[in-house]
């Protein structure tokens, strides 16, 4: 009953981001005919050469994608990214249909864009959170991060600066401007609200009188792993133990709440992490 219930909460969750995401482009990223970062704004420029709607076009990208990426990566994308792959021109179609006369909300097309980034940032955040993405480029990403060993992040924006080049085939010099911005702010926002939270913090604490305290509280009450290294003062030699802890966000805003009111002359240096490899030895 509960694995039934948490797989509906998640198709619900899923089918809304999606319909924000569709939202997001039929209402604001279409009528500023921008190609913002995504298979629907290549959808919008090859809807300039090809005599079917947008939906349709996009449909028939992402089904491709698919296929290729099934063939190149082989089944990692799972039920997840097909589903909202699939539901994205649906939703698409049934804007098209109620809205035939669809036009700009704002009046602008440089507000339109703005618009269009934060709404849709929203969905994505959504997916993001759930294991999930909206499938067009994330899985030319992946396929440019297997076989050309292209950062995953690096991946996307490459792909989605691509697409807002290639506005330069149809539309004017400020169109294409606009759509570079549109896709540099989107990886902004997409680095800052969604891959933001899942980086982690590297704090080194260096204390003179409350060492033990410290490391006892990070074991037991924060409930995280620590490292011990000795550190030697360079002026008279004194040795130190450094603790090093690994935390994510919540975690590290509990840390430094602790360190301001147990220890506020602890020597404390942070570095984010973006990525942890941990290989178990086998005996």
């Amino acid at each position: 009953m509960n694995k039934t219930y948490t797989a509906v909460k998640e198709v619900a969750a899923m089918t809304v981001a999606v319909l924000i995401i569709a939202a997001a482009v039929f209402f604001f990223l279409i009528p500023s005919h921008a190609s913002v970062s995504s298979i629907s704004g290549l959808a919008i420029i090859l809807s300039n050469f090809i005599p079917f709607q947008i939906s349709a076009i996009t449909m028939a990208l992402n089904i491709l994608l698919l296929i290729v990426g099934f063939f190149l990566c082989g089944k990692d994308f799972g039920a997840k990214t097909v589903y909202t792959s699939i539901l994205l021109p649906l939703f698409l179609a049934m804007f098209e249909r109620i809205f035939p006369d669809n036009g700009s909300i704002t009046g602008d097309a440089f507000l339109d864009v703005i618009c269009y980034t934060f709404t849709v940032s929203i969905g994505l955040c959504i997916l993001f959170n759930m294991n999930a993405s909206s499938g067009g480029l994330d899985i030319v990403a992946k396929i440019m991060n297997i076989y050309l060993h292209i950062d995953l992040g690096k991946a996307m924006s490459l792909s989605g600066m691509a697409v807002a080049l290639s506005s330069a085939f149809v539309y004017d010099k400020k169109t294409v401007v606009l759509s570079v911005l549109g896709t540099y702010l989107n990886g902004l926002i997409l680095d800052h609200f969604i891959f933001g939270q899942t980086i982690k913090r590297r704090v080194c604490i260096v204390s003179m009188n409350k060492e033990e305290e410290i490391r006892q509280w990070i074991l037991h009450t924060l409930h995280s792993g620590a490292t011990l290294y000795d550190a030697i003062g360079a002026y008279n030699l004194e040795v130190h133990k450094e603790i090093i802890a690994i935390v994510d966000k919540p975690e590290y805003q509990k840390l430094m709440a602790y360190l301001r009111k147990t220890d506020p002359d602890a020597f404390v240096t942070v570095y984010n992490v973006s990525e942890i490899i941990y290989k178990p030895k086998v005996y």
